[in-house]
């Protein structure tokens, strides 16, 4: 059996046409069934669905033998034990610094001002800053980071910008990119020797349903 570990939303909905690519259909809708293991045409392939930041740690302890997730996820988490075949280009949005459209934010850092910054991405958002020589204190968050500016509790946030809307009905900003992000395939190291067949006609598939895929 292999298991690939998915997140509900767009990740999820952007995959299923690379499964389809390798003959894989997922069997059961995950927005109405109560299933957390759903089966697939494949009877020696099914998906587990996990919150999108548990993905690496369900691959890398074998809970499942591989999944797709955010690059943001990955950074995180630090991906640790993981090959990492594939840049799928899927669910692609960017990291950006965002602040109140009346924050100086090109001054405060010129001036080597010590802001605040409130982001679910310490660990991006610490690299970002420390290599431009930025001083920041971080605030860690797990929602609704476009009201910490908004009540005073930061300067600025760090966090993923699709669309920029939700910048917009907020009144923020985006003030410098970070980093462009897209989803890659992830595998657990052990799995790929014990399964090396099943899992290679996998990462096989989803390259060629992905022309412009890159190795990462």
């Amino acid at each position: 059996m292999i298991t690939l570990a998915l997140s509900k939303g767009r990740i999820f909905d952007e995959t299923l046409p690379l499964l389809a690519a390798a003959g894989i259909e997922v069997t059961e809708d995950p927005e109405t069934s109560r299933k957390l293991i759903l089966p697939t045409s494949q009877p020696g392939v099914r998906v587990v669905l996990v919150r999108a930041s548990d993905v690496p740690t369900y691959v890398e302890y074998g809970g499942a033998d591989l999944g797709v997730t955010g690059k943001d996820v990955l950074i995180e988490h630090g991906g640790a034990g993981l090959y990492q075949p594939l840049d799928l280009r899927i669910a692609r949005c960017h990291m950006a610094v965002a602040a109140p459209a009346g924050f100086d934010y090109a001054r405060a850092v010129r001036q080597g001002s010590r802001i605040t910054v409130a982001t679910k991405y310490t660990a991006i958002a610490r690299e970002f800053f420390a290599d431009k020589g930025v001083h920041v204190d971080l605030i860690k968050l797990y929602g609704s980071m476009e009201l910490a500016p908004l009540t005073g509790l930061a300067d600025a946030i760090v966090d993923l910008v699709s669309t920029g809307k939700t910048l917009k009905a907020n009144h923020l900003v985006e003030v410098e990119h970070v980093m462009d992000i897209s989803a890659r395939l992830v595998v657990n190291q052990a799995a790929l020797k014990l399964k090396t067949d099943g899992i290679r006609r996998i990462i096989d598939a989803f390259a060629a349903a992905v022309p412009q895929a890159e190795s990462v």
